[in-house]
């Protein structure tokens, strides 16, 4: 996970979570049968849309809203590699990081590029679009840790030697 590309979907402010999984989904059987309803509410096509390693590139609050672990499940049960927002509600951030999903934190990535376009992410490193790098802070070990091994009960399964 050092190094992916993507293309990307740009989404606006304050997409709670009742945005990236409305209620009435919730109580379908798996992630999976959820997935399809993911960000129906604002775009009701764009879960079809989303391939495998692509990006969301939000705005400011992303994840606000109810504590709902499926967000973040759903996000990554869709394919999406990372989310690169202006900054995230922190209940998300913890759950996000705990499902394997990876969060990045840049202010000002959202504001220069468009739908469709194609990024670069160095973890802990930097954002590279259109020969522009946007550098950004560095992840703890064990947050990078817990989304490389795709979640964090995955994690301590790995470091006390279950699995």
């Amino acid at each position: 996970m050092d190094k992916f590309s993507g293309k990307i979907w740009v989404l606006g402010d304050d997409i709670d979570t009742d945005i990236i999984i409305p209620t009435e989904y919730l109580a379908l059987k798996t992630v999976d049968d959820m997935k399809p309803y993911a960000f129906s509410p604002l775009r009701p096509e764009l879960a079809g849309q989303i391939s495998e390693g692509d990006i969301i590139v939000a705005g400011k609050n992303f994840g606000c809203g109810s504590s709902r672990e499926q967000a973040p499940e759903i996000i990554k049960a869709l394919g999406i590699k990372c989310v690169i927002a202006k900054s995230f509600a922190r209940i998300f951030f913890r759950n996000s990081f705990n499902n394997g999903l990876l969060l990045i934190e840049n202010e000002d990535l959202h504001d220069v590029v468009k739908e469709g376009d194609n990024i670069t992410v160095c973890v802990n490193n930097f954002i590279e679009h259109e020969n522009k790098k946007y550098p950004i802070a560095e992840l703890p070990q064990n947050l990078v840790d817990i989304v490389n091994a795709g979640g964090l009960v995955k994690a301590m399964r790995k470091l006390n030697g279950l699995d």
